[in-house]
């Protein structure tokens, strides 16, 4: 289905599971990933909730428009189709980008959600994490998505995944390449990257629970990086997945699935 943002853009996104159920679980992804990175979750959250899977504007099926967007205009553009959608009792989960993309919709409209869960992503950048994301540019500049990919995967998959990989590595590179994700539009989602300042100080402006889980081996958005979110939101805590990189919801599915079905079921605020 499609969302008909303010500006005309429109935004893919696909509503799943039980529709008669009481809580709704919104999902935004990583930086090249779409609605299907979240495949894996279905099986066990489509019983009892209704899904929401989002694709941001340059990501997946969504609309690549001329113009850019900030993480503070994702959010905007998450609101307006949550806003259209009208389901209550929200929980909003985002990995890595769509963490970033979340922790703005948290601060900038606090009644929008009941609480969220925060997957290996960041509010600040400290200078590994900014030349990790100069390598990927200059590799997409270079080589596009494919050199983009084998530069970026030693960084956001776990030692331990590449040990014991569930789906080949060259079978990984293989299916993403195939999807043949535009450069310019990856361009754009990185140039809202870029340009993000230090959102520390604006996290304490988060009134909802949330929840915060990174990967012990996670080189990019490291657990220092996902311990100053947990420190900066007043009603927060972390938990640390051992074994697991940065694609949690590809490395650590079990762990992640049952840390957010607690979360969402606890009726105690962390």
């Amino acid at each position: 289905m499609f969302h008909t943002l303010p500006d005309g853009s429109k935004m893919y996104y696909e509503v799943q599971g039980n529709l008669d159920a009481d809580k709704t679980l919104v999902f935004l992804g990583g930086l090249s990933q779409s609605t299907i990175a979240w495949g894996g979750y279905l099986p066990k959250l489509k019983e009892n909730y209704r899904i929401v899977l989002v694709d941001l504007i340059f990501q997946g099926q969504s609309d690549a428009p001329a113009e850019a967007r900030s993480f503070e205009d994702h959010a905007n553009e998450v609101k307006h189709l949550l806003d259209a959608l009208k389901f209550e009792n929200v929980y909003l989960i985002g990995i890595s980008y769509g963490g970033a993309v979340s922790l703005r919709l948290l601060v900038n409209y606090p009644d929008a959600v009941t609480k969220s869960i925060i997957m290996a992503s960041f509010a600040h950048k400290p200078p590994m994490f900014d030349a990790f994301g100069v390598s990927w540019f200059s590799a997409l500049q270079a080589g596009g998505y494919p050199l983009m990919l084998d530069v970026m995967l030693p960084a956001v998959l776990g030692r331990s995944y590449f040990e014991n990989p569930l789906i080949p590595i060259e079978a990984i590179k293989t299916g993403r390449r195939d999807l043949h994700l535009p450069t310019t539009n990856l361009m754009k989602l990185m140039q809202a990257t870029a340009e993000s300042g230090d959102y520390r100080k604006e996290l304490a402006k988060i009134k909802v629970p949330v929840r915060v889980i990174v990967g012990e081996e996670d080189i990019l958005c490291t657990p220092a990086i996902n311990q100053a979110i947990a420190d900066h939101i007043p009603n927060s805590d972390l938990k640390r997945i051992p074994k697991a990189g940065h694609t949690l919801n590809l490395e650590a599915i079990p762990q992640t699935m049952e840390l957010i079905i607690d979360f969402v079921e606890s009726t105690v605020t962390v």
